[in-house]
């Protein structure tokens, strides 16, 4: 399961309201090579499933990633941050053995 908390949850549904995106588009995440530590997310809307994809939803939202990149998120939260830090989605990824500073690769 991929999970969603609640800020992340305000923040798609925001981007939805603008009005863009149909009700049909869902998150596609995925895992793909690169970034500084080795693996880096992906991140896009998408309204066309693939044979083999993996299909969860969690508070209301329908998530959707590729069989190879489920292996390195099971139990991962997409989390969104509008702190001092940066704003934007990240991953809380329990699977990843270490992240680089920026947050947006990792090593299992």
């Amino acid at each position: 399961m991929i999970y969603i908390s609640d800020k992340a949850k305000q923040k798609v549904d925001a981007l939805r309201a603008e009005g863009t995106l149909g009700e049909d588009y869902f998150l596609r995440v995925s895992v793909v090579g690169g970034g500084c530590s080795g693996l880096s997310y992906k991140l896009d809307f998408d309204n066309e499933t693939k044979p083999k994809d993996q299909v969860f939803e969690d508070k209301g939202i329908k998530v959707v990633t590729d069989l190879k990149s489920f292996l390195y998120l099971c139990n991962t939260v997409l989390e969104f941050s509008e702190g001092l830090n940066g704003k934007g989605f990240y991953f809380n990824n329990p699977n990843a053995s270490r992240t680089c500073a920026c947050g947006d690769s990792f090593a299992v």
